[in-house]
């Protein structure tokens, strides 16, 4: 019997890479059908919170609230390597000025925002749709905006100025890669469809990264705003190695991100990543 999957992700040039093979049928999927949803990231966190969906890409910081429902499957993830989320400023500033500020944030439950607690515990939050906080930032609404997707290689042609990036400072300390967002697959598929779902899944990702030209061009209608050479640039900053597979480093980067979350405060409860094999 065919096997519907409901298969969520961002609407972004990373995303849509990564799963390019699959959204245009360019691999046999088995007789699995993916359903493809597009949502902005903390839609889907909140999606997953419900168990609504088969598979979904969720931020790391979401997965500590829904282990008991999904799995972290062992590819697709995307990795700040000493780059990742941003604190932007209208006027140059040191990060040690934006201690006590309002700043723009995407989400509650992104990882962005858990790296940001992590990185300055007193500040205010200013929770915004992800595109309209470069925007309030450049119009002098809010002093300082963390950004994420495509606004990490644009703010400087806007005329905004670099206050922090949380991923090199997250190598900085921990010598380890900034986990962002990870794709699960639920619990109660069992083990035979989550086996081969998550076969698919990294066919489809290989496909994309030995075809990138074309998977380029795909993704590209989906990369608001971005010329060619930025959107080549940001596809290879999340959809690279790390994605292929999280390898020994990339496990003990979501192990440790969690535990420093959970040893802070920020969540409720230890978390140890379970991964299907």
């Amino acid at each position: 019997m065919p096997q519907v999957i409901r298969l969520a992700h961002s609407p972004d040039s990373d995303d849509a890479f990564m799963f390019y093979a699959l959204a245009q049928g360019l691999i046999d999927t088995e007789g699995v059908t993916f359903m493809h949803e597009l949502g902005d990231i903390q839609s889907l966190n909140e999606r997953a919170l419900k168990g609504e969906l088969e598979v979904t890409a969720v931020s790391f910081h979401a997965y500590a609230y829904l282990s008991d429902l999904y799995l972290l499957l062992p590819h697709g993830a995307s990795f700040g390597d000493g780059y990742g989320p941003m604190v932007i400023s209208a006027s140059p500033m040191p990060a040690s000025d934006l201690r006590g500020l309002k700043i723009a944030v995407p989400g509650r439950m992104t990882s962005a925002f858990l790296a940001l607690q992590l990185f300055l515990p007193e500040f205010e939050p200013i929770f915004m749709e992800f595109d309209q906080i470069l925007p309030a930032v450049k119009a002098g609404r809010i002093q300082a905006g963390l950004i994420i997707h495509e606004g990490q290689v644009t703010y400087g042609r806007e005329g905004l100025h670099l206050v922090v990036d949380l991923g090199a400072w997250w190598k900085e300390i921990t010598g380890l890669p900034l986990p962002l967002g990870g794709n699960v697959i639920r619990r109660d598929l069992g083990p035979e469809l989550i086996a081969k779902v998550s076969r698919l899944l990294h066919a489809g990702i290989e496909y994309s990264l030995s075809h990138r030209r074309p998977a380029l061009e795909y993704a590209m209608a989906f990369g608001r705003g971005l010329s060619t050479e930025e959107a080549d640039r940001f596809v290879g900053m999340y959809v690279n190695d790390w994605t292929r597979a999280y390898g020994q480093r990339g496990r003990e980067a979501v192990r440790r991100l969690l535990a420093d979350a959970f040893e802070a405060g920020l969540i409720p409860h230890r978390v140890v990543p379970e991964f299907s094999e």
